[in-house]
């Protein structure tokens, strides 16, 4: 068993392997073949000499992650270690992704490179579904519970396109209904009352465009976000328009919606059938829509569900408590 030693006094520890060592763990898990052992600012890498070469090619990347970003998410760790080969004990398969576990390991290719080193990818099957029906579909409808990626994955695919010069805008709107609670009034311009509806939709956007770019484009209307009632009367065309949280979106609003679409568009629609906050008499337009679309030739329906899920695991488990409340 062969031995070499890593120095890490440039490098700050509690970056590199987390708070609670979680980072350290992880990469251990990656690397079942050798051993790891930190000690203060020193690294010793334990086994046979072609692991040790793969392991020191990915580490130099992480490092390097580290200098020029100054983070190390575990999104951003899971990304610079997914090009190591799977460990027949170390990883399920994918096909096995309706299990716990498996959309940790799923690895698409990238869809966006963002500021800051943040690499888009689809993290799930159903995810990577996602991308490969847009490019055959011109209407997408992605339902499924919260955190499941539906709303980052359809913005990452409007920017893609605007990026490839597919498309000339991105309209992104949204009900303006509040989630169970009653706002009041809400001082400030047309723009700041419904800012705090559309809030899900710019931290997307943050983490795929640059800050200043991200401005640029807002004041040019290259990219629009604003509330669905917006749309009426509007012909969308030669855009990728998303409508995200489409569940609080009447039949009416939904119908009107869909028949802006333009010759050269692509719509998104997504939504989650569990949380509707419309009031209790008025039906869900989503609910109508997927009964009424679904056998249409390019449109696709694809439905999220736990296994999906890429926030905190915990996430998981508070949608299975909750079940159908």
């Amino acid at each position: 068993m062969n031995e070499i030693l890593i120095n890490l006094d440039d490098v700050n520890l509690v970056t590199l392997w987390g708070a609670q060592n979680e980072n350290f763990e992880f990469i251990k898990r990656r690397f079942p073949k050798i051993r790891l052992v930190a000690r203060g600012n020193e690294l010793k890498v334990l086994g046979e000499e072609q692991e040790q070469k793969l392991f020191d090619e990915i580490f130099e990347k992480i490092l390097e992650h580290i200098q020029k970003f100054q983070s190390l998410s575990s999104l951003e760790l899971e990304d610079l270690l997914g090009v190591v080969p799977a460990h027949p004990k170390a990883e399920k398969p994918v096909a096995d992704a309706g299990k716990e576990g498996a959309p940790a390991t799923f690895k698409g290719e990238p869809i966006v490179y963002g500021p800051n080193g943040i690499i888009v990818r689809a993290r799930t099957p159903n995810q990577r579904r996602m991308v490969d029906s847009i490019e055959k579909n011109d209407i997408l409808f992605a339902i499924g519970p919260a955190g499941t990626g539906k709303t980052y994955t359809a913005v990452a695919l409007a920017v893609r396109a605007l990026r490839n010069k597919e498309i000339k805008r991105i309209i992104l709107t949204r009900p303006a209904v509040e989630a169970g609670e009653n706002l009041g009034f809400l001082p400030g311009d047309l723009k700041e009352k419904v800012d705090p509806y559309l809030r899900p939709l710019y931290d997307a956007l943050d983490d795929m465009i640059p800050a200043e770019k991200l401005k640029g484009y807002l004041e040019n209307r290259t990219i629009e976000v604003a509330p669905l009632a917006f749309m009426r009367g509007r012909t969308l065309d030669n855009c990728f328009v998303i409508l995200d949280e489409a569940q609080n979106a009447t039949e009416l609003q939904l119908k009107m919606f869909l028949t802006r679409m333009g010759p050269s568009a692509k719509f998104i629609v997504t939504g989650d059938m569990t949380q509707v906050d419309l009031p209790k008499k008025i039906q869900s337009g989503l609910v109508t829509a997927v009964k009424l679309l679904d056998n249409i030739e390019g449109i696709e329906m694809i439905y999220l569900s736990g296994a999906d899920v890429v926030r905190h695991k915990l996430v998981k488990r508070i949608l299975e408590a909750y079940g159908d409340i």
